[in-house]
């Protein structure tokens, strides 16, 4: 099983939480309020650990479950107790009326992470394209982005861990595109579908 580091004590937090442990994972949570973090350990159970906000965390894979202006900031913070580590990014940066990015340039908040990680660490974006409640009660598929095949294989082992199906995108730039397929989620739950208990995937079919 893999070893995590939840950075962020939030819902999506406790939610990957959960099902982390419940999948045999070791799991820390590191927090600017220590005492949510240490609130949020005790609630997930499993031996989950807390650790102090800065420091290397005990987790090879460490998610920064933040909102999207955190996660750059967050990871120069951390800098170099970051070396070595897999980091995974699960935000949407959606601009103020949710039809639209905030960031205007082809990018994504996980290629900005990855610009001021420290040496020797890998960004992947993953998550992002999954509400919240279906993460809780579904089996969603978890599209996911990253430059480093072995990154990817191990947030892909750590997310079948869960019970869910990793699906690799590409390349780090891919992000970018992840984040509007997150927009797009959002704009099915307003209109087409009409609520959020859904989430997007793939269906493969026979010649």
């Amino acid at each position: 099983m893999s070893s995590i580091t939840l950075i962020g004590t939030g819902n999506m937090a406790r939610a990957i939480g959960t099902l982390a442990v419940a999948g045999g994972n070791t799991v820390e949570v590191m927090g600017r309020d220590q005492a949510k973090a240490d609130d949020l350990a005790k609630a997930l159970g499993g031996g989950t650990t807390t650790g102090e906000w800065g420091a290397v965390p005990a987790g090879d894979i460490v998610i920064t479950a933040l909102l999207y202006d955190g996660v750059v900031p967050v990871v120069a913070q951390y800098g170099d107790a970051l070396a070595g580590k897999v980091i995974v990014d699960i935000s949407n940066p959606f601009n103020a009326t949710f039809d639209g990015l905030a960031h205007s340039e082809e990018t994504s908040v996980a290629q900005e992470a990855a610009k001021v990680a420290p040496a020797g660490a890998s960004v992947v974006k993953a998550f992002n394209t999954i509400f919240r409640n279906v993460l809780e009660n579904g089996r969603p598929n978890v599209f996911m982005a990253g430059d480093s095949g072995q990154a990817k294989a191990d947030v892909a082992t750590f997310v079948e861990s869960l019970g869910l199906r990793p699906l690799d995108v590409g390349g780090l730039k891919m992000a970018h595109w992840l984040e509007g397929m997150g927009l797009v989620t959002v704009g099915l739950a307003q209109e087409g579908v009409g609520h959020w208990d859904f989430a997007l995937g793939v269906d493969e079919f026979a010649g």
